[in-house]
This record gives C-alpha cells, sequence and structure tokens, in this order.
C-alpha cells in the first residue's frame, strides 16, 4: 500500500480509537501524530518545534488575559450584575427572561471556548429560572442553547483564536474578531425576536417589575462592569489596542472594580481564580500544543490537497464546495465540541477554501457558525444534549421548541454566506481588509 495513503488511515484510525476509549483529545492528537511520525519517518524533533511554536505564538498571547478576565467577572460578580442590567433593559417585554438570555449570551458566550461550558454556566441559572417563572422546559432550553453559539463570533471569542492559531497563516485575530461584530448582533437580534413572538403567541409572563430606585442602582452598578467588555471591542475596533493588548487592560481593569468598587474580589478569591483559569488554560495549551504537531503530518501527508481533489470531483462550482464544507462541519458538530473540531478541521478545510478564493476571514466565520449549529443538531448535539441536562428533559422532548430556533440560526447563516459583506464591511470601513 502506498504510504502516504497508509499513513494517512493510520493516523485517523488511531485518533478515532483513543477518542472512542474516551483518552483525552490533547492525549489523542498527540499519540496519533506520533504513531504515524515513527510509521512514515517523520524526526520526532519536527514534531516537538511544531508543538513549541503552537503555544509560542503571538496570537496565543492574548488567550490567557481572556480566561483571566473571565473568571474575574464571574467570580467577582461582574457577570450578576449584567444578567440584572440585560433584565432592566428588557424584562418587563413579553419573554423578558428569554431575551435576556440572548443577551447574556452574547457578551458571555464565547470566553471559554466551548459552548457546552457555556450552556453549562449560564444555563445553569437562567434555565431554571425561566422554567420556574412559567416557560415551558423545551422553550428555556431552545433559547440557552441557540443563544450560547452567539457569543462564539462575538470577540472576545476563544474560537476564533483557535481558527488563527490553527490556520498557521499569518492572519490577523484583531481583523477575526472584527468580522464577528455585525454578524453576531445579527443572530442575537433574530433570536431575540423567534423569542418574543414565540412568547406572545404562548402568553408567557414578564419578569417582576421593581423600583425605579431599584432600577437606577442596578443600571449604575453595570456600567463599569461593562466597560471591561467595551475595552476589548472599542479598543480593537479603533487600533488602539491589539487583541492581546486588550485582553490584559481588561483583565486588570476587571481586578479593580471588583476589589475596590464592587468589594467582592479578596486576595484568597483571586487566587482561586488563577487556579481555574490555569487549569482552563492548561488544557487549551495541551489541546494547540498537540494540534499543531497532528497539523503538521496532515500537511506531510498532503491531505488538505486530497481533499481539495476529492471535492473538485463532484464540482468546480465554490458555492457548492462550500455548501459541501458546511455540511460535512454541521454534522460533524453533532457528535464533537466546536473549539476541538476548529482546531481539527481548520488544517484541511482552510487549504482547500483557499483554493477556491474565499477571503480568509469570512471563511473562518462560516466555519464557526457551521459548527455551533451542528452542536444543536440531534441525534447527539453535545451543546442541545447540556441543556437537556440541566433541565433533566429528554432530547426528544425539545425538539419541538427548538425547531423555531433552529431555523432562525439556520436562516442568518445563509445569509452571512450569501452576504459576505454582512461579515467583511466592518474590517473593510477600517481599513484591515482590502
Amino acid at each position: 500500500m502506498n504510504p502516504i495513503v497508509s499513513g494517512t488511515a493510520i493516523l485517523f484510525g488511531s485518533l478515532i480509537f483513543m477518542m472512542i476509549v474516551r483518552v483525552p483529545i490533547s492525549f489523542s492528537l498527540g499519540i496519533s501524530a506520533l504513531i504515524t511520525a515513527t510509521y512514515i519517518g517523520i524526526p520526532f524533533m519536527n514534531l516537538f518545534q511544531k508543538m513549541s511554536t503552537g503555544i509560542t505564538s503571538f496570537t496565543f498571547m492574548c488567550v490567557p488575559f481572556f480566561i483571566v478576565m473571565a473568571q474575574i467577572m464571574t467570580d467577582g460578580g461582574i457577570s450578576d450584575r449584567l444578567t440584572k442590567f440585560c433584565n432592566v433593559l428588557v424584562g418587563r417585554m413579553k419573554g423578558g427572561t428569554a431575551i435576556v438570555n440572548c443577551i447574556v449570551s452574547m457578551f458571555f458566550g464565547g470566553i471559554s471556548g466551548s459552548s457546552v461550558a457555556d450552556v453549562s454556566s449560564i444555563g445553569a441559572f437562567l434555565i431554571p429560572s425561566m422554567i420556574k417563572e412559567g416557560y415551558d422546559a423545551d422553550y428555556s432550553i431552545a433559547v440557552t442553547c441557540t443563544s450560547s453559539v452567539e457569543g462564539v463570533i462575538i470577540p472576545p471569542s476563544q474560537n476564533m483564536i483557535f481558527f488563527i492559531v490553527a490556520a498557521g497563516s499569518g492572519l490577523s485575530i484583531s481583523t477575526m474578531f472584527m468580522t464577528g461584530y455585525i454578524p453576531g448582533f445579527l443572530l442575537t437580534l433574530a433570536l431575540c425576536v423567534c423569542s418574543y413572538l414565540i412568547a406572545v403567541k404562548k402568553d408567557y409572563p414578564v419578569s417582576e417589575a421593581k423600583s425605579w430606585k431599584e432600577n437606577i442602582r442596578i443600571v449604575k452598578e453595570a456600567i463599569l462592569g461593562l466597560v471591561t467588555i467595551l475595552i476589548v471591542a472599542v479598543g480593537i475596533t479603533s487600533g488602539v489596542f491589539t487583541a492581546t493588548e486588550a485582553g490584559a487592560i481588561a483583565a486588570v481593569y476587571a481586578l479593580v472594580i471588583t476589589t475596590l468598587v464592587y468589594k467582592t474580589m479578596t486576595l484568597r478569591k483571586f487566587a482561586d481564580c488563577l487556579l481555574k483559569s490555569l487549569k482552563t488554560l492548561s488544557t487549551i495549551m495541551a489541546i494547540i500544543a498537540t494540534s499543531s504537531a497532528f497539523s503538521y503530518v496532515l500537511s506531510y501527508l498532503k491531505v488538505p490537497a486530497r481533499v481539495a481533489t476529492a471535492f473538485l470531483t463532484v464540482s468546480d462550482n465554490p458555492s457548492v464546495i462550500m455548501l459541501l464544507m458546511v455540511l460535512m462541519m454541521i454534522a460533524l458538530g453533532c457528535f464533537m465540541d466546536m473549539g476541538i473540531l476548529i482546531i481539527l478541521l481548520t488544517p484541511i478545510l482552510y487549504p482547500v477554501a483557499m483554493s477556491f478564493g474565499f477571503n480568509p476571514y469570512h471563511f473562518g466565520l462560516i466555519m464557526v457558525l457551521s459548527l455551533g449549529l451542528g452542536l444543536l443538531t440531534p441525534p447527539v448535539g453535545t451543546t442541545l444534549w447540556a441543556g437537556c441536562a440541566i433541565a433533566g428533559v429528554p432530547i426528544e422532548k425539545t425538539v419541538k421548541g427548538f425547531l423555531p430556533f433552529y431555523f432562525t440560526y439556520l436562516i442568518v447563516l445563509i445569509l452571512i454566506i450569501a452576504l459576505p459583506n454582512i461579515s467583511l464591511i466592518l474590517p473593510r470601513m477600517m481599513g484591515y481588509v482590502a
């Protein structure tokens, strides 16, 4: 057998086997790369150099700051205050808590880099709260799961960082971030409208009214916390900060606010924040390092070129090729978490997309959104499963309530694919994309 073909079979066969027997993904990637390198004669030193390069890139430096920022915002109470702030804005509308759910997910959905983690954290208090207020369980789960994917394209999105690192072609993380703002707001608006229309039709309740004095207090407290997010959004968009600088400044600002103003952050709490952040960061670093070695072996075996050739046997029409890639990503997204799939698929599909003339940033956005849709798709749909587990409801009982949100998400995805300017207009206005 051709050593390239047999090497490819060994690479993917060993990876799939180890994932089936529940070996952690970072070990699965590294071991499969080592086994294949041994078989086809790649020096181990080459793999180790690629692993080192993967986690020492300047692009990756922003990840620790965003992780620490997110942990401080959560443990220091900024997240809770922003949730109350969103409730003041839209809580008195029909389905107000559902709309709050969408807006909160827009702010925090992408910080952890895992939509399953986002549903587990945000949904842990919003799903029971919605059910208690009188919302149907399937509606509550559907809102939480679909909205959890909003934040993956709104900075600071670790999934976008994963794409930039995995693409390995000198792309700008700041430009990638800018492509996500308008599509992210569009998806949030679409899900809010869908939530409202269903809430009116089913006569869902409005949130309990608060006094003007209480509302003003909530707004005042939340504004200081909201600046943390604005530092990232405005700083990167205006070109004042790089993504790494924005993450560092936002993390320090969040620490100052929670320590000196809210007085919710103690020395012990901050130490716990760092320990939690270290655990998350070590997991991500291990995956990035081993995926870099895995990607190197993929390139050595010319897997991307072979995939491109396989697509060309079907059609040479770029639209058909994009449709095939999107369907592949949605299908794979049913079974694996988004961050891992981005790291695995980008080295394969990115060169294919570039050979067909797609804009790299537009393709990155499509990849993240398509994988997000897969996470919401039965029979497995890891994000859907997490939401159902929180509510204690079987997946099959959520399908009816889920369909309107699924089709809303699908419509937005189609719009973004068909109209690249939706994602590229902002970076073009800022001079980042020709």
